[in-house]
């Protein structure tokens, strides 16, 4: 029955697609230039394009760059890959649309100005953002997955084999949020497409690991529904630098400062990402901007992104614990098999959550943490930060650790959208397995997700 529902599903979601598409063709916003990619496009943040990160990938969507992996030394087998990756692209949130939908009303209403963007946004643009797309996944974004499968498969070939998926070695959980059940089914057609043959892979549903952050009491409370939680996000938003975004946005189109708000560039900004993430398509929303309006646009994402899922609150990181603790008992689990000769049950572990999934976890893991906290007045001082959304968790995002059997022992590598990090505290790009142990021992004796949750009263 519960097979039959998700095909169900699948099935009502396919329609909705094709009626979205249906309704798109009738529009003319494929009159705007295609194959240019917005001056502004790095600042998009989490709603930026993975090819953005890897722009290799712009001119071959299946290439593997070797120079930016570092591998351990040749007498090393690959024995493991845990991917724990980031749904594709997908649409705005309904609560996004409505902020895109107000504004682009009200420049149809009150906008005058002589700007080319302007005139082309009111003659050739319509509003085709629906509220019942509400951050489903789009086309785009089941290609950025089914690439992705592909590209691991070249990565990892004596991992994501046929014989691996065939006796059950390959694992698929996901998320129970469409985009991320989508993605993870794209995911495996691009199994089988690399494959070259069909493959019985169901995935399962488990959001206490891949939605932990919606069940760990103590964040949703001290955090997620916490205003003061944020409050160095509100004084960036009202400060010098949104203002002059604002005031410029104003001049531009020709209007009074105060009927600019942040809500508008933010719409704007947002207009200008989705488009381009979604169609590929550099549109005159994108002219609203220059690179400096940009800059603040995306430092005041990040900023959201420090106080609420990274480094701004203790609880943040380790809300991730109980994905944490999965992630090095599956390890383990692989270690002691190849220690004992034993049959390996998880050659591949394949884990698709959210952005909220990876920050938190990568948090844990002391990585992208800058020596001065972001806040509301450096902004100035904060333009070589490590912490940029969009190099980390563009859609599709992926962290992959890798276990490699050596003469030496076990060797465990990591890497951040196909890119070798060196873990913090470790010299050694592919240091060995029981290294990483030592290095992260506070966390793997502690951490207990029931403690951390709990809230104090």
């Amino acid at each position: 029955m519960a097979k039959q529902a998700v095909t169900t599903i699948f099935f009502v979601l396919f329609h909705c697609i094709i009626s979205y598409w249906a309704f798109m063709s009738s529009c003319s916003i494929h009159s705007f230039p295609k194959n240019s990619i917005p001056a502004i496009a790095k600042y998009f943040g989490s709603k930026g394009r993975y090819e953005e990160v890897n722009t290799y990938l712009i001119g071959d969507l299946l290439a593997t760059n070797y120079s930016l992996v570092t591998l351990p030394p040749s007498k090393c087998n690959e024995i493991h890959l845990t991917a724990i990756i980031r749904h594709g692209t997908r649409y705005p949130s309904t609560k996004n649309i409505q902020k895109m939908r107000e504004f682009y009303d009200f420049l149809m209403r009150n906008a005058t100005s002589n700007l080319n963007g302007l005139s082309e946004i009111k003659s050739q643009w319509k509003m085709w953002y629906t509220d019942e797309m509400d951050g489903r996944l789009v086309d785009k974004g089941r290609a950025d997955h089914r690439h992705l499968a592909q590209r691991l498969i070249k990565w990892f070939p004596s991992l994501l084999t046929e014989d691996n998926v065939r006796h059950g070695r390959v694992k698929l959980i996901t998320s129970s949020k469409h985009r991320c059940m989508n993605s993870t089914i794209a995911f495996r057609e691009g199994l089988m497409e690399g494959l070259g043959r069909e493959v019985e892979l169901e995935p399962a549903v488990n959001d206490a690991l891949m939605r932990y952050f919606d069940q760990c009491e103590r964040f949703v409370k001290e955090v997620e529904n916490n205003k003061s939680a944020l409050e160095e996000v509100k004084r960036f938003k009202e400060g010098p630098e949104m203002k002059s975004v604002m005031e410029k946005m104003a001049d531009r189109l020709k209007l009074p400062y105060a009927s600019i708000t942040v809500d508008s560039v933010e719409a704007a900004f947002f207009l200008c990402a989705y488009e381009f993430a979604i169609h590929n398509l550099n549109t005159p929303w994108c002219q609203l901007f220059d690179e400096a309006d940009a800059q603040v646009m995306e430092y005041a994402a990040d900023l959201k992104q420090y106080w609420k899922r990274t480094y701004g609150h203790d609880i943040n990181s380790k809300s991730s614990c109980i994905l944490f603790h999965d992630l090095f008992h599956r390890l383990d689990q692989v270690v002691d098999q190849i220690n004992s000769d034993g049959a390996l049950s998880e050659a591949v572990t394949v884990q698709v959550g959210h952005a909220e999934t990876l920050l938190p976890l990568l948090s844990l893991l002391d990585l992208f943490k800058d020596d001065i906290p972001l806040s509301s007045t450096n902004f100035a001082t904060q333009k070589k930060r490590i912490l940029r959304s969009g190099n980390i968790v563009p859609y599709a995002a992926n962290l992959l650790v890798v276990l490699y059997k050596c003469p030496e022992g076990i060797r465990m590598g990591v890497r951040l959208n196909e890119k070798s990090l060196t873990l913090p505290g470790l010299t050694d790009p592919v240091p060995m397995y029981e290294d990483v142990k030592k290095r992260y021992g506070a966390l793997l004796e502690g951490c207990d997700q029931e403690t951390v949750c709990k809230i104090n009263n």
